[in-house]
């Protein structure tokens, strides 16, 4: 039975109201599973140490959803889950992962989920990925994820992360090699405020012929936060990659940008391109005019920048 607690952070950030009754899930908190469930064509297995899952999906596998949301509900928790995804041939899957963090107490929450995907030749999968922080205890709440991808032949991987609340400090590190006709698609969107610091670093190696790779950051820092985005592509073949960074600042908030391109090949196209400013006076002065407050506009260009 999950307390109102664990719904509403497991609510947040997967979607899920409960333990449900059909699907692949595995529902994490403070270290320990709280349900898990495989099916016909989805098999989550425990780590032999318990500190995470392989998940096997099995080739030609069609519209099916895996959902593996990790919480933290005490201080005090350093919670470490490894994670490595296997998918087969041809199969087509949809991955909700995502942390929430709620502390009340004096010492810190930490959840650092480490995943790895093996996609198979011509397989499909989009990642969806959020974070959260509540909680009005005085310990930090703090996330460092990890993902590293390996994509065989005409594979398609689509990521869509998400921190726009409560994380004190982040750094996410991902890696990808993609091979032959691979296509991987990133799409991250933060937002900081008060003191927090979120950092992020992505690398990718186009090692295969017709490869390619986007990576687009948009991100809002408030108050006095802090933002590093990091990208490096390397083009190590015939292949295209394209690095996308745009930043809002406000108040006293920083964000530094450091893409790096590095054209290993002749026929490897790449492009990096880095944006960072405040809003616009004359985007606030039109919303002004038609009768919003400066605050209800600054709210309004900030969610269309982030949609």
């Amino acid at each position: 039975m999950l307390n109102d607690i664990v719904k509403n952070l497991l609510s947040e950030v997967s979607g899920m109201m409960n333990i449900p009754s059909t699907g692949a899930f595995n529902i994490r908190n403070n270290g320990k599973s709280e349900g898990r469930q495989s099916t016909e064509n989805i098999d989550i297995v425990p780590k032999p140490d318990g500190q995470g899952l392989d998940i096997y999906v099995k080739p030609f596998t069609k519209n099916e959803d895996v959902h593996i949301p990790a919480l933290v509900t005490a201080d005090g928790v350093h919670d470490i889950a490894y994670n490595d995804f296997h998918i087969g041939e041809g199969a087509e899957i949809k991955i909700i992962a995502g942390c929430g963090i709620h502390n009340c107490g004096c010492d810190d929450s930490i959840h650092e989920g480490i995943h790895r995907f093996f996609v198979g030749k011509n397989a499909k999968i989009i990642y969806e990925e959020k974070h959260i922080g509540d909680g009005d205890g005085n310990g930090k709440r703090i996330i460092n994820p990890q993902t590293h991808i390996e994509a065989e032949e005409n594979a398609y991987i689509e990521m869509d992360t998400v921190q726009l609340k409560g994380v004190d400090s982040t750094k996410r590190i991902s890696s990808a090699k993609l091979a032959d006709g691979a296509t991987m698609i990133i799409k991250e969107k933060i937002m900081t405020h008060g003191d927090q610091y979120a950092e992020t670093s992505f690398d990718v190696d186009l090692n295969g012929t017709g490869s390619s790779a986007k990576l687009i950051s948009r991100s809002v820092a408030k108050d006095n936060s802090r933002q590093l985005f990091r990208s490096k592509i390397n083009g190590n073949a015939d292949c295209y990659g394209h690095s996308e960074c745009d930043a809002i600042i406000m108040d006293n908030g920083i964000v530094a940008a450091e893409p790096e391109i590095t054209a290993n090949h002749v026929d490897a196209s790449l492009i990096h391109e880095a944006a960072i400013g405040k809003i616009a006076g004359d985007q606030l002065t039109k919303l002004m005019t038609l009768g919003l407050t400066e605050d209800e506009a600054e709210a309004q260009i900030i969610n269309g920048f982030l949609k």
